[in-house]
């Protein structure tokens, strides 16, 4: 008689599963990513009951141009920041994944969201991690409002759905889902299989309901979620919470969204009451000194479907090291590298026996290539110890030939920074405007020596 199979070997990062231990992963082909699931005692299987959407048992088909589009009405957080994040609001029926360090924040955020939701929708908010009297008195410091908002502290993920059953929310928060656990998978709550399982129940209610399901998530200490990789695949929306301890300033991205743009970019500020929106990212960004040292100049970056004008900072010392060093916050490392070395092939600027830290002021990550040569000038500004103007503002993509590249959306960037005072802009070509700019010198340059000969 056949044995029946009580274990698997599932990949943390892919999701992929095996019969046997392996070093490596086929699918992803990472290392030692691979754990040890123990089956449930369950003939069917957990993911075969609680994947799916519902009506997808049906088997009906339809064509493209059959299907009724409707606008969904989205659901209004009422915070500005937080509904730009998510593309204008919540979706009923969507799942929204929230994840960040501990302590920046997370928690904060959907209590002070639900507390002012529940005033006109019905909201349940399930806390894992925190007994109702913790939640209670967080609620009472940051002076929310308390009486509509329904709350319950449990782990186990069939009774949390059988009580959103009753109460029938429109809004359903569960916090964390690292803690939740279902009954028929024996692991231990966090494992890959609990954390998978869990989540593919809670989406399925959600779907089949049409609410709007809120899921914070741990990350680990790379700064990635924590858990299986297709928790991500699973949901909607992905946001990630981010601040660095010594700033009061919270970040709000959008690294995943099915009903937005990615990479939209809130800015909170944590006070004594919360999470507070920053209406003007810009003005917080740009709080520099009365003189303006060498080394500094201001970039302005696209974030979702606005722009961001942020302060770039270099300094270049001499070195005492054999290897210089090469230190980036905010930017990509080896971006800096590349652009070190197009600097003296395309530049005649050596800078190979210097130490080169690079810095984005207000702890924004700029993941786009506009900032290329406002680094470049930034380099050369500290190098030579010669500031830059104040009034002026760069931005533009450097290619390793020395061309400098028109970057998207160049004439809103153009008009934030006219807004904010700056006279002055170094700019590719190709994103010269047709009209000037009133009160706006511009000078458009198509290669790294043109901006050089631009500073003189």
């Amino acid at each position: 008689m056949a044995k029946k199979k009580t274990t698997a070997y599932v990949c943390n990062d892919c999701g992929a599963d095996y019969t046997k231990w392996q070093g490596q992963c086929n699918e992803c082909s990472a290392w030692n990513t691979l754990t040890e699931l123990r089956l449930g005692s369950s003939s069917t299987p957990v993911s075969r009951r609680t994947t799916g959407f519902a009506g997808a048992a049906d088997g009906a088909v339809s064509t493209l141009a059959e299907i009724a589009l409707a606008e969904i009405p989205r659901i209004t957080t009422g915070a500005k920041e937080l509904d730009l994040v998510l593309g204008g609001g919540m979706v009923p029926g969507s799942c929204i994944l929230v994840g960040g360090e501990p302590g920046a924040g997370k928690s904060t955020l959907l209590l002070q969201t639900l507390c002012e939701l529940a005033k006109n929708q019905t909201a349940l908010y399930v806390t894992g991690e925190e007994s109702p009297q913790q939640v209670a008195m967080r609620a009472k410091r940051l002076g929310l409002p308390t009486d509509q908002l329904q709350i319950m502290a449990e782990t186990s993920v069939e009774v949390i759905c059988a009580t959103a059953e009753q109460l029938q929310p429109k809004i359903l928060v569960v916090d964390s889902i690292q803690v939740m656990h279902l009954d028929d998978v024996t692991s231990a709550p966090g494992s890959v299989s609990q954390v998978r399982e869990s989540a593919a129940m809670l989406v399925r209610y959600a779907k089949q309901t049409h609410t709007v399901l809120l899921l914070v998530g741990h990350v680990t200490k790379d700064g990635s979620l924590a858990g299986p990789k297709v928790l991500e695949h699973m949901i909607d929306c992905s946001l990630m919470l981010e601040g660095s301890s010594d700033s009061h300033f919270r970040t709000l991205r959008s690294n995943k969204n099915r009903f937005g743009a990615v990479n939209e970019l809130g800015v909170f500020a944590m006070t004594d009451r919360g999470l507070r929106e920053v209406a003007n990212p810009s003005a917080i960004f740009l709080q520099r000194g009365d003189e303006v040292a060498s080394g500094s100049v201001v970039m302005v970056v696209w974030e979702g479907t606005r722009p961001l004008l942020v302060e770039l900072q270099a300094l270049v010392d001499d070195s005492h090291l054999g290897n210089p060093r090469r230190v980036t916050v905010g930017l990509e490392h080896n971006r800096l590298a590349m652009l070190l070395a197009v600097l003296h092939r395309h530049g005649g600027i050596m800078v190979g026996d210097q130490d080169v830290f690079v810095n984005v002021v207000g702890g924004v990550k700029v993941l786009e290539t506009s900032a290329d040569l406002a680094l470049i000038l930034a380099v050369i500004s500290s190098f030579r110890d010669r500031p830059l103007p104040r009034d002026l503002m760069v931005f533009g993509e450097v290619g390793l030939s020395g061309e400098i590249r028109p970057v998207q959306n160049g004439q809103e960037r153009l008009r934030e920074a006219a807004k904010h005072g700056f006279k002055r802009a170094i700019i590719p070509l190709g994103n010269a405007p047709r009209q000037p700019i009133d009160g706006m010198e511009i000078i458009s340059v198509r290669k790294v020596t043109d901006a050089l000969q631009a500073l003189e």
